[in-house]
């Protein structure tokens, strides 16, 4: 099987200071320079907010951007973990390319960012797969970096818009089709995921009512390192 990895290129090595106003992160450099970075994870960050962790950025020349760097990962112990949640359907999409996770091996066409019909409320979901025979399945994924032990989390913080996606599969699923969430846990010391109920138990309902209708719950755990996220195995998920 060949290799689910997506490169990164995230070259600049810092040092969080803070995070505020949500997408605004503050690092400093080796020299001793501040920067101020995008911060592409719309959560809490939860476990993850401590000065003076290692951080590692990537760097844009777009002229039109505001900020020129984008935090990509911080050092949690002896890992990184992969905090850029765009990057989660990139490693997705790849994972489904060689045939990961096993259940969603085989389709004929992959789609991505796909905008629902009638009953979506104009939603898109992240891929719409296709068999030969023309059958489809809805999948959408979820970036998990929250962790308490061996245990990934998710969400990390209260969620509206993901609980809409577990409605809208659940929708496709009493239509006919075949619907699936997948958790991608962007750090390798984790062996399970669970829903975070403590912090959004909304959502955790929401996820269990879909299992219970057929919503399929899939869960992979990758590794990510200076210059990859790579897809290491199939993770079971604790409803």
């Amino acid at each position: 099987m060949r290799s689910a990895a997506v490169a990164i290129q995230a070259p600049l090595r810092a040092r969080f200071l803070r995070r505020y106003k949500r997408f605004f992160v503050d690092v400093e450099t080796a020299e001793g320079r501040t920067l101020t970075v995008h911060c592409p994870n719309p959560g809490s960050m939860r476990g993850f907010l401590r000065p003076g962790a290692a951080v590692r950025c990537s760097i844009h020349e777009n002229p039109r951007r505001k900020l020129a760097h984008t935090l990509e990962m911080m050092r949690a112990g002896r890992i990184w973990v992969g905090l850029n949640t765009l990057a989660a359907n990139e490693v997705v999409a790849r994972a489904l390319a060689v045939g990961m996770p096993r259940s969603l091996a085989g389709y004929s066409q992959i789609q991505r960012e796909v905008r629902l019909a009638q009953g979506g409320s104009g939603s898109r979901l992240d891929f719409r797969l296709v068999d030969g025979d023309g059958r489809e399945t809805w999948l959408e994924v979820k970036s998990v970096t929250l962790a308490e032990g061996s245990v990934a989390r998710f969400p990390d913080s209260v969620t509206e818009r993901g609980r809409k996606h577990v409605e809208n599969l659940m929708r496709l699923r009493a239509g006919g089709a075949r619907a699936v969430l997948l958790f991608l846990v962007q750090r390798a010391d984790c062996g399970v995921v669970e829903p975070a109920d403590d912090i959004d138990p909304a959502y955790a309902s929401a996820l269990r009512e879909a299992a219970r209708t057929g919503v399929e719950i899939l869960a992979l755990g990758a590794r990510v390192t200076a210059r990859a996220i790579r897809v290491e195995r199939e993770l079971p998920v604790r409803l």
